[in-house]
């Protein structure tokens, strides 16, 4: 996995390793099981097959107890885990709100601006200047900042991103921030997290979608506070 650059990365990452781990033992352990069935068995010692297979405990124990693994592991870690990250997302007062909307074969990105509204938008609206189909005359799309591909957000901020697309489902990945989420025409879903190191990490479209799709790659820059705001200054529109 890339550098973990997220606050809830590490308990993405506890709970591959427990799934990798267990899946490890039981390969190693069902190789040695096999290894041990064909000395056992061989024709050598016993020529004829004994139809009623094994009969101690020891078959049934390991069974039992790869059960209860597996069920502690989904019940106790994996599903709170799942649980936590699909819940509502943060509603502190400093949440940064950003609006992505896809499309064959970019990531169009959309800051409420100073005004921390978003402008409304139509699709007949929708060109080549306006990718989003953004009304600068609906109340507060004046001030609202659209750029392409690169979204820039503060280190240790919680921000949530709303995802929507314009044409065929697309899926946001950024994998040093934990994240994946299938990007559905019609519909908005969300992801939230709250980064905790700067730096330039890729944002991937996880599902085919289009000839274009090797090319759909956007960046996330994490930033101080500082550049955040210097970067919003400079990017926001002429009014």
């Amino acid at each position: 996995m890339p550098v973990a650059a997220s606050a809830h990365a590490a308990d993405i990452d506890f709970v591959l390793w427990l799934v990798h781990g267990l899946m490890a033992a039981l390969f190693v352990g069902w190789l040695a099981y096999f290894a041990w069935v064909l000395y056992r068995f061989r024709s050598a010692r016993q020529p004829k097959a004994n139809p009623a297979g094994a009969t101690g405990h020891l078959a049934l124990g390991v069974e039992v107890g790869v059960v209860v693994a597996e069920g502690l592991l989904l019940v106790v870690i994996a599903l709170p885990l799942w649980f936590s990250r699909t819940s509502a997302p943060p509603a502190e007062p400093n949440t940064i709100v950003i609006r992505v909307v896809a499309e064959q074969f970019a990531w169009n990105v959309q800051y409420a601006g100073r005004d921390g509204r978003f402008g409304a938008g139509s699709p007949t609206l929708i060109s080549t200047d306006n990718p989003i189909g953004l009304d600068r005359r609906s109340p507060g799309g004046r001030d609202d900042i659209v750029d392409l591909n690169v979204i820039h957000v503060p280190v240790d901020r919680p921000v949530v991103i709303q995802l929507t697309s314009k044409d065929v489902i697309h899926s946001f990945g950024v994998p040093a921030m934990r994240l994946k989420q299938d990007v559905i025409p019609g519909t908005t879903s969300r992801v939230w997290f709250t980064p905790t190191r700067p730096g330039r990490y890729d944002i991937q479209c996880s599902q085919l979608c289009g000839i274009g799709h090797y090319r759909m790659h956007g960046i996330i820059v994490v930033e101080s506070e500082a550049e955040y705001e210097q970067y919003l200054a400079s990017a926001a529109p002429a009014r």
